[in-house]
């Protein structure tokens, strides 16, 4: 208290003087119209701008939960989706779906290397195994092989081991999806008869044929295609709908009946031996 007191003291010519000039500006704004009105349109411009600012850094920081709500809406909405020919209702009983979808989040990324790997922060512990597959809101992206309790790591479609079942979606003609390890944006459809009709431009969807992905996810457009070597067969360039320089929100896709089909599959595979 004595600190103050001996600050005012000091400085009371000074403070007398502030004291002063804020009684002035007030009377002058007070008597004065134009005065009045520049001052009020300063202190809005300032306010505005406080708030405007406050808004945008309470924005930024409410971003990750709001896009949080988007995810789970669109794992609610795929998850409609890839049942659709199986729901009757929006109450969901998950043990008498196809697929069940689980959002997750890319922590690393190559896509630079002969084989390319995607690490997610799901994991064991999420219900996560390996063969599900991996998709974007735009496309699909590769499929899971190994699991931690908390993580994933994802074989990318940027991987030379990558082998997808595909479609060409106009005339559900089944081909391979491949890459050649040349660019990041572009993979190859090949085992494509020659006497498919195909056209620049075409879409290429996941064809149906695995039980790892739902059939139609968007892979991406031809852009161009020649005979190969036999020419009984087309390889297609496909670019991509996925940037696979930037993915940060994934979806895991499991097919609740995968290992059932799986081992109807090999015991009819042992039964004809």
């Amino acid at each position: 208290m004595q600190q103050i007191i001996n600050f005012i003291i000091r400085y009371k010519n000074f403070l007398l003087y502030i004291l002063l000039m804020i009684i002035s500006l007030g009377f002058t704004i007070q008597s004065h119209s134009y005065h009045q009105s520049r001052f009020f349109n300063s202190s809005n411009w300032v306010t505005g701008n406080i708030l405007r600012t406050s808004n945008n850094v309470s924005t930024y920081f409410g971003l990750d939960q709001e896009n949080q709500k988007l995810m789970e809406e669109n794992q609610r909405l795929r998850h409609l989706l890839f049942n659709k020919g199986e729901i009757d209702t929006l109450v969901l009983d998950s043990v008498q779906q196809t697929y069940t979808v689980t959002t997750g989040k890319v922590i690393k990324n190559s896509f630079s290397y002969p084989r390319n790997y995607i690490t997610i922060d799901k994991g064991r512990n999420d219900s996560v195994r390996p063969d599900m597959g991996v998709i974007t809101s735009k496309g699909i992206l590769g499929i899971v092989e190994n699991t931690s309790k908390n993580f994933a790591t994802v074989q990318s479609i940027l991987n030379e081991k990558s082998n997808i079942n595909a479609k060409i979606k106009n005339t559900d003609h089944f081909g391979s999806l491949v890459w050649d390890m040349k660019r990041f944006d572009v993979v190859q459809l090949v085992d494509i008869p020659r006497l498919v009709p195909l056209t620049i431009g075409d879409t290429i969807v996941t064809g149906g044929m695995s039980s790892i992905f739902p059939e139609g996810i968007p892979i991406g457009t031809i852009r161009k295609f020649d005979l190969n070597t036999s020419k009984s067969f087309y390889s297609i360039d496909v670019a991509l709908f996925n940037d696979m320089t930037n993915i940060k929100n994934v979806y895991i896709v499991n097919n609740n009946y995968r290992e059932e089909i799986l081992e109807l599959q090999n015991q009819t595979s042992t039964d004809d031996k």
